[in-house]
């Protein structure tokens, strides 16, 4: 037996329950499939929780443009919705004159990605924001925040499942086969079952080019690698150094070893990059001993021993390292020539911000 669905989302992180939501809005009839017991437990649960202002992104790129109107969209909802969150903005810090340039940087590709509101404060105004920052130089991004990404999700959920949205959880995609008649899923599970979908929408994060590799008639040559950097944060105990998170510039890879305070106030350090060949989330303490030097660059005070490990995240990139930085992925028919199947790919940061700009593309495309 075959069941017949019209839209089916692979995967409940943030970005696949945001995108679910779009098309129950639409009026489409949406289930969705998470291989864990539980939604939102990958990429999602295991990031800064930042609503990026869109600083870091070339011109052009569809990191710019998603994360420019995914942060007013998720402003927005949040508010909307009753969702935690904070316009706390954020400093970024440069630490000796050689990384001033690197300021200047940011700032220009700031601007020409439609960014304006960075100012350069300096250190003086650095140190009058936050007293225990140490550096030489400063930019303020005051359109930065902080969101409870477990309540964005919960309320993304609520909307899609008001609008008739079904979730179903320990559902992993096995396999399947593009037809005449549609998109057939082999779902795994306590009752295996096959289902051909309209549309389908693979948000599988981590697990999106296995997915899509598992479904015959997928062309292999849409598929980009897979490459996996892992970042580990660790939590300070003690007294919070600052009340807004705190950037160094960035380094290749990722956005160097920062401070968020969630919403809690609770303060954490990290991410770093690791790159890793698989899938795991173990936090090494002896990676606490670079986190020391590289946080005491900005904040001299850092006690010994004030830092515990906390948790992993793993950012899905699709190119390797010590390449060119990449870009989200977002393909529909035009770009494999498939019926009904739109595919996401590397989206990493700034994804969780870019949730809902990422959705409205894909119902579009839908």
């Amino acid at each position: 037996m075959t069941d017949r669905l019209d839209a089916v989302v692979i995967g409940a992180g943030v970005v696949g329950l945001a995108c679910a939501r779009a098309l129950a809005l639409a009026g489409r009839e949406v289930v969705i499939l998470e291989a864990e017991t539980a939604f939102g437990t990958g990429t999602s649960a295991r990031n800064s929780e930042i609503i990026h202002a869109g600083i870091y992104y070339p011109h052009g790129s569809a990191k710019a443009r998603h994360c420019a109107r995914g942060k007013a969209m998720l402003y927005d909802f949040c508010a909307a919705h009753g969702v935690a969150h904070r316009n706390s903005g954020k400093i970024i810090v440069a630490s000796d004159a050689a990384q001033h340039a690197d300021l200047d940087r940011i700032a220009a590709a700031a601007r020409g990605a439609g960014v304006g509101d960075l100012t350069r404060i300096g250190a003086a105004g650095a140190r009058a924001l936050e007293p225990e920052v140490s550096c030489t130089d400063a930019i303020l991004s005051p359109s930065t925040g902080l969101v409870d990404s477990h309540g964005l999700m919960l309320a993304l959920l609520g909307d899609a499942e008001q609008a008739g949205a079904m979730l179903a959880l320990s559902s992993p995609v096995e396999g399947g086969a593009v037809t005449d008649d549609g998109i057939v899923l082999h779902v795994g599970g306590a009752e295996p079952v096959t289902v051909c979908a309209a549309t389908v929408i693979n948000a599988a994060g981590l697990g999106a080019q296995p997915v899509a590799r598992s479904i015959a008639g997928i062309p292999p040559a849409s598929i980009p690698p897979r490459h996996l950097a892992r970042g580990v944060y660790f939590t300070l105990t003690g007294k919070q150094p600052f009340s807004r998170p705190v950037y160094p510039v960035p380094e290749p890879g990722g956005l160097g070893c920062h401070y968020t305070v969630d919403l809690a106030g609770r303060g954490k350090f990290g991410p770093d990059v690791e790159w890793i060949d698989r899938i795991d989330y173990t936090v090494d303490p002896a990676r606490g001993v670079r986190f020391y030097d590289a946080i005491r660059r900005y904040w001299p005070g850092l006690p010994d021993g004030a830092l515990q490990p906390a948790y992993a995240g793993i950012r899905p990139k699709t190119g390797p390292q010590g390449g060119a930085a990449t870009d989200f992925l977002i393909q529909g028919r035009a770009a494999h020539g498939v019926p009904g199947w739109v595919a996401l790919y590397g989206i990493e940061s700034p994804g969780l911000t870019s949730s809902l700009s990422i959705a409205e593309e894909v119902a579009a495309l839908s």
